[in-house]
């Protein structure tokens, strides 16, 4: 059990928004018995790693809440498959039989995939796969379903009810051409199976139906049953109501929806849910990741390079921090991971509601000890030649016979996942240098200087003698070019291992013959 006090004092983000919106909405959980979160996938397109991450991030507010309460909780992941298809994506297959079903709700599309009976369906099934694939526990709920079964209807007449009340709100946000044609709800097409943006001629509310004006014509349609379904905004206003949201985080880009949907209903007589805008996730150029473009890193990307905890440490961290997510960004956040569940054996209980591996683990952080950084890994992987795990990990048990592999699953997948990430993306990037004449007569020089030195020797004392080696050569001023010079020779980019470290490792026999055949080739 976590000590109250130290609930209290933690401000770490899951259980600060716990406290939150047990604070925030203590009489409608008091009154329900449980606690409703939910997460919103448009399945526009294939499920990506932002999605990912907004399940995770809720997931882990669960695991906070849990320490503070024993309440039941529940997160819904609703799907919004009832949309109508806008553009076809374009990282699919057999675009040209979408051409014909623009605007129709993607439950009503093919796949392109031919494995489902709908496009919608498929990306679903897309959705549940890799959630369930990370443990996720969630309750999956579909647009169509909920709105074609009735589940709906009772919400829907109540936000015909207000139609005037929503379009006092609603209303004011658009420009004047689309004021004329707005209305709440959307009409299905009973002829061509589209979603309609259309305006409306008259509501019948004791009748729930409404008269559209269909390009000249009269269309009255029921709102009941999945005829109609409802614009974005008082969309998620009326899920909000329907299901008892209690909580519900969002990107960035989503704020103005949310003040307009919680104006929506307040109207229809609820509270809004609590939550929080987190920033929008970025590909490499610093442009937002869109299902439709399958820019950025995807899920399958990541699990093909790291671990899936190494993926919910990097979508805890500064939630309110725009995140780039591409494939360079990928070892950095491996170290930090390893670094965490190092920092955690030292660390006070208060200290571990901070740190971010206790809410990826869910306070059962793994004990094993750390070998070495991811980065100094790939170096390994480069310079041993080695291109499978067994021959690894002999080259490791080469310099530390102690090891047994069994009690290193962490460090065991780092190996398997360093070999593939090295081919995929290292090897492709690479850019050696070709030292100068001076370069060279230096680089020559710590070859000498490691004739001093033993497999015996601590890092440390190594990598004094670098340093000594670098000042005697011309770079007693920056000592950081003479490291470069050697990353670059040696490992063809900017940046490396700590050389005492990584020798001591590598051996120091195995370095100085590594140093010459780069000599050589120069």
């Amino acid at each position: 059990m976590i000590k109250n006090e130290n609930l209290d004092k933690t401000n770490a983000w899951p259980f600060v928004e716990a406290k939150k919106m047990l604070r925030e909405r203590k009489s409608f959980i008091e009154k329900k018995g449980k606690i409703t979160l939910q997460t919103g996938y448009g399945p526009s397109g294939l499920p990506h790693i932002g999605t990912f991450g907004e399940v995770a991030r809720t997931s882990m507010m669960v695991n906070a809440i849990k320490k503070i309460t024993n309440l039941p909780t529940e997160i819904i992941t609703f799907s919004d498959d009832m949309d109508g298809l806008r553009k076809i994506p374009d990282n699919i297959p057999n675009q040209s039989l979408l051409k014909n079903h623009l605007h129709k709700p993607l439950t009503k599309v093919p796949d392109p995939f031919k494995k489902f009976d709908s496009f919608g369906q498929h990306n679903n099934e897309m959705l549940k796969k890799f959630l369930d694939n990370f443990n996720f526990q969630y309750n999956f709920k579909s647009s169509t379903k909920l709105y074609t079964s009735g589940f709906f209807n009772s919400t829907l007449q109540l936000v015909l009810e207000n139609y005037n009340g929503i379009m006092d709100i609603i209303i004011p946000t658009l420009g004047k051409e689309r004021q004329k044609t707005y209305s709440p709800f959307l009409p299905i097409c009973p002829d061509t199976g589209s979603v309609l943006e259309i305006p409306v001629l008259e509501i019948l509310k004791d009748k729930s139906k409404i008269v559209f004006d269909n390009n000249g014509k009269k269309l009255e349609v029921s709102i009941l049953n999945g005829n109609c379904k409802l614009q974005w905004k008082v969309d998620w206003a009326m899920r909000w109501y329907a299901l008892d949201v209690d909580y519900e985080m969002y990107g960035k880009d989503l704020i103005e929806s949310a003040i307009l949907s919680t104006k929506i209903v307040k109207l229809l007589g609820k509270k809004n849910p609590s939550g929080f805008a987190y920033e929008l996730f970025l590909d490499e150029k610093g442009e937002k990741i869109s299902k439709s473009k399958g820019n950025g890193i995807t899920i399958d990307q990541w699990l093909e390079f790291a671990s899936p905890e190494s993926l919910s440490m990097y979508m805890y961290q500064n939630p309110k921090r725009a995140k780039k997510l591409y494939d360079e960004i990928v070892p950095k956040a491996v170290d930090e991971y390893l670094e965490f569940i190092d920092k955690a054996k030292s660390q006070n209980e208060l200290q571990l509601l901070m740190n971010p591996v206790w809410h990826v683990h869910n306070g059962i952080i793994p004990q094993e000890k750390m070998i070495m950084p991811f980065s100094m890994l790939l170096n390994l992987v480069e310079t041993s030649n080695a291109n499978n795990k067994d021959l690894l990990w002999k080259f490791v048990k080469k310099y530390k016979p102690n090891i047994n592999k069994k009690d290193y699953p962490i460090f065991d997948s780092l190996i398997g996942y360093a070999i593939k990430y090295f081919d995929s993306v290292i090897k492709l990037r690479k850019n050696y240098k070709k030292p100068n004449q001076n370069e060279k007569k230096a680089l020559e020089s710590l070859i000498s200087a490691l004739e001093k030195c033993t497999d015996e020797m601590k890092p440390e004392e190594i990598q004094t003698l670098i340093y000594s080696t670098g000042k005697e050569n011309g770079y007693s001023e920056n000592l950081r070019d003479w490291f470069k010079l050697i990353y670059e020779v040696i490992f063809g980019e900017e940046n490396g291992p700590r050389m005492g470290f990584f020798i001591s490792f590598f051996g120091v026999k195995e370095t100085k013959q590594l140093i010459k055949d780069k000599l050589l080739n120069v």
